[in-house]
Order: structure tokens, then sequence, then C-alpha cells
């Protein structure tokens, strides 16, 4: 089994908002990719750019961002030729790492957009090595930049960042240095090809949360309706907690619970809201073990939140 360790640069629409194609918003324009074996080494490198079709101008934030020329792109490939070639690259048994969660949703956008999406069956298993870094390494929860992490490691900066090839070798050096077991239990799923029935639902179980992928509802409503969605089991024993506080919205895509394990104690849930492509509703939900301080957080979030509603309606009364 090979990684392989891939980047990608895109352009947009050079014309403002709302002249772009909401199919593909962004228009993959190079491919770089770095492929290691199972004992993380180097064995080859992918680099092409790509012929755009849809925005043909290259945007001057994209030009000026990874050095790519409108010249170079005129002579290159189209989309379905690279991507091809790069598939057949990647060979018949490998693994996806990239720097952060946007590449495969973007990836696949492509590759829908070109009729192509049947090449890569989803929901897709990877590693973000962006994530395995803070977890592993830097021990924070905040966004990390790439070159942040190589500044961690000291590693030369040899090459410049922002083209594909360069930011995937990077990245790959990264991925080489964190530690392998405990990275084996931070993989990640991309769900752009989200579950489509009960079946295919998603349940990922690690050490610190549990996250949940549901199948597509036609309605906010009907999601938040289902038994699954709503669950607390325990993740860590399997037992059902008991809810203290049912779930309550407290932003436009977010709802969030508080329940009890009698084992292990608070259980925060938090439910978000998503659209696919298609405008279907789907839901990710993460249960996570909470302490008494962040329990006592979560009420006052809901305080709160009943307050303004409170608010609102006093509101209302007094302008009628």
């Amino acid at each position: 089994m090979n990684y392989i360790v891939v980047d990608f640069e895109w352009n947009q629409t050079s014309y403002g908002k709302g002249s772009e194609n909401r199919k593909i918003p962004f228009e993959i324009i190079e491919i770089g990719a770095v492929k290691l074996n199972e004992k993380r080494k180097e064995v080859d490198r992918f680099s092409r750019t790509i012929r755009p079709k849809v925005y043909k101008k290259l945007h001057y934030i994209t030009k000026e961002l990874t050095g790519i020329t409108q010249e170079e792109l005129n002579v290159s490939d189209p989309f379905t030729y690279v991507l091809v070639d790069f598939m057949l690259w990647c060979g018949k048994d490998y693994t996806f790492c990239t720097w952060g969660n946007m590449d495969l949703v973007e990836l696949q956008r492509n590759m829908k957009y070109y009729g192509l999406l049947d090449l890569l069956k989803g929901p897709v298993k990877y590693y973000n090595v962006q994530k395995l870094f803070r977890e592993l390494c830097a021990h924070d929860t905040a966004a990390a930049s790439l070159e942040t992490a190589v500044d961690y490691f000291d590693l030369p900066k040899s090459e410049d960042f922002h083209r594909a090839v360069n930011d995937a070798a990077y990245t790959a050096e990264i991925f080489r240095r964190v530690d392998h077991e405990a990275a084996k239990k931070l993989y990640s799923i991309d769900y752009y090809q989200n579950p489509q029935t009960k079946k295919e639902e998603i349940h990922l179980r690690y050490d610190s949360y549990y996250k949940y992928i549901s199948r597509v509802f036609d309605t906010r409503e009907e999601a938040m309706a289902d038994k699954e969605v709503r669950s607390t089991r325990c993740y860590k024993c399997g037992r059902a907690a008991r809810k203290r506080m049912h779930w309550f919205s407290a932003k436009a895509k977010a709802y969030y619970c508080l329940a009890d394990c009698p084992e292990h104690g608070y259980i925060r849930g938090k439910i978000r809201i998503k659209k696919d492509d298609e405008q279907r509703i789907y839901v990710v939900k993460t249960l996570r073990l909470i302490d008494d301080e962040k329990a006592d957080q979560l009420r006052q979030m809901k305080a709160d939140v009943l307050q303004k509603r409170r608010e609102r309606r006093q509101k209302g009364c007094q302008c009628h």
C-alpha cells in the first residue's frame, strides 16, 4: 500500500462574485503529488499543469500566489487527460494524504463536473496531515499553515510554496515525521460523496471523540426527527447516555446537547446541518467527552440562546 501525498492549485472566476459556475467554483489547474511506500519512503513524483476550460483567464491572485503563467496553462493538457494519467499513476492500493480538508473536495467536484467521479469511489478515507501535525506535534486545535509546520521541523525551504508538487513534497516530509502508529488512529473521511442510504451511514470512533455522517434527508426537520441523528450513546462503553439538555439550536446550522454516561461522565453532542451539491440535507454529528467546566459553558450557551429568544419576542410584541 502506498501513500499519495497530493496538492492542487486552482483557478476561479476573474469577474467577481456571482459570475462563477456553481457546479465548479474552483477549477484545478495543477496537480502535484509525492508517492510514499508503506515505510513512508518517497518512490515517485507527479507534476502536471492543466489547461482550464471553465475559467480560461488566470485570476491575478492565483498568478501572484503560484507563479503559474497563462502561457504555461495554454499549452497544457485538459483536466480529463491529466486526471486519468494521475489516477493511473496512483495505482490500485493507496491512501491519500493532504494538507487540510479542502483538496479532496475540490478534486471530486472537478471530477464530477467532467463526468469522471466513478474513478474515485467515496466516501474517501485519507490522512489530513495538518490535523495530524496539530494533534501529535503542535498540540494545538488552531489551524496551522504548511510553512509553520515546515519551520517546526526545521526543514530546508529549498522550493517555493504554492506550487502543487512543492507543497506536496513539504507535506510528505511532515507526514514522515509524525508518529506513524498514532497517525493511523487519526484517519479522516471525506464525505463529499456522502451516504445515500441508512446502510451507507458512517460511524467513526476515535480515542477522543465519535463522528457520525448520516444519509440524505429531504428537510432539516426530517433529519432532526431521526432517532439515530438524535441519539447520544457513549462511544467509550456503548451505553445509552441520559440527556441533561436536549438538542437546541445555537447557530444557524448547528445544534448542541448535553448527555451523561454513568461510567464516563458528560458528553457534548454537536450536529452540523450540511447540504450536498444537489442541496439535499445530511448531518455530521460529533460526540465528545467533556469536563464539568465545559458542561457549564454549554448550559450557559443554552441560557444565552433562550434569553435572546425572549428579547426578540418582547421586541416583536412592542412593535405590535
